[in-house]
């Protein structure tokens, strides 16, 4: 019987070995909030719009896991997006950060968006503020200088902890990408949205955190004064030398559904409801929402096919309540949204699609 028992265990302990998920999550620290002296003295590094955020966003693995891929493939879109514009420094920016430490004490190309498999500069891990060890943090001599703002939403200033730890981080490879599609994150180019179905940036080898312990890999660096936003699919590699994938939505076969891999950044913007009336337009003139006013479910209709529509429901204060996508494929897309556990009051739904942008005021009785 103890022979058995023992058997059992060891059985149970190999079925939670192998279905084991080795992506925990993907974590986003917001790492500046640019101020009016930022942009005053920027002039090398381009323009930087005041109160732009900047995030870093971490794939955080149990230890022995690799990150391997971000990834678009048919069935799963790779999506990034603001409401807004991508900063891009027009000094030494690049889709994915090739900058020196020294180069990086220079204007703001620290906070140029890019990809990453680990890196945060060249010859520098990119880490958490939070476990960052001060050496040779690197303070901007600009002059004027910049990034200097200590705004708490940021949490710890750039002036005390810059998030570089050297090493040697691995290199970027970039497959499948068209130029424009990456031309949204490169130097002086702009644009508000990267989206795939057939590209992914990797790691060949395989990339593990700083600390491999805790094994939190910077895949990235997006900079915007506009609503950030992302929709990832992740490959990692496990300790046995197997492969994991995790997506955000319609899983199928061994895949991983992961609901931290859509993100929506928080917003503290007051929205002016002054003159919004019944409907604003700008470009959207299918656009249609019932019963307003409403006691429970509204209906949202949008009579085109577009691959990239997709809305979000704001309290006044600026605060997301509720963010989705329309399929893209039908003719008429409508989706039904549920308000019943809202306080009753007036609300604002934004309608996004190639670009334009309505709103539609939604009161609930």
């Amino acid at each position: 019987m103890k022979k058995i028992t023992l058997l059992l265990a060891f059985s149970l302990l190999v079925l939670f070995a192998r279905a084991q998920n080795g992506l925990e999550c993907v974590e986003v620290e917001v790492y500046y909030v640019s101020n009016e002296n930022d942009t005053i003295a920027n002039s090398v590094g381009g323009v930087l719009p005041i109160g732009s955020v900047t995030y870093r966003v971490y794939a955080d693995m149990l230890q022995g896991y690799k990150f391997q891929a971000a990834y678009g493939v048919p069935g799963h879109e790779l999506r990034l997006e603001t409401t807004t514009l991508f900063f891009n420094n027009i000094d030494r920016g690049a889709t994915s950060p090739t900058f020196t430490k020294t180069q990086a004490r220079t204007n703001t190309v620290m906070v140029d968006s890019w990809f990453s498999v680990g890196a945060a500069c060249a010859g520098n891990y990119g880490v958490l503020k939070t476990v960052d060890d001060t050496v040779a943090n690197a303070i901007n001599n600009f002059v004027p200088q910049v990034l200097q703002n200590n705004d708490a939403d940021a949490g710890i200033p750039l002036t005390q902890k810059d998030g570089f730890m050297a090493g040697t981080p691995e290199q970027v490879t970039f497959v499948g990408f068209t130029t424009p599609e990456l031309d949204v994150f490169d130097a002086d180019q702009v644009g508000n949205l990267l989206s795939t179905y057939n590209a992914s940036w990797a790691s060949l080898n395989g990339s593990k955190g700083f600390d491999t312990v805790e094994n939190k890999v910077l895949i990235g660096q997006f900079t915007t004064d506009g609503t950030f936003s992302f929709k990832l699919n992740i490959q990692i590699g496990t300790p046995t030398g197997g492969v994991q994938n995790y997506v955000a939505d319609s899983a199928v076969g061994n895949e991983i559904l992961l609901s931290c891999l859509t993100y929506v950044s928080p917003t503290d913007t007051v929205i002016d409801t002054t003159g919004i009336g019944d409907l604003v337009s700008s470009g959207i003139e299918t656009f249609s929402v019932y019963p307003n006013p409403t006691n429970d479910f509204i209906t949202i209709t949008y009579n085109q096919t577009k691959s990239d529509a997709h809305f979000t429901l704001y309290n006044l204060e600026g605060k997301i309540l509720e963010y989705n996508e329309f399929d893209g494929k039908a003719a008429k897309n409508s989706e039904q949204l549920n308000l019943s556990m809202l306080a009753n009051g007036i609300y604002i739904l934004q309608l996004s699609a190639d670009g334009n942008t309505s709103y539609k005021k939604i009161i609930k009785n």
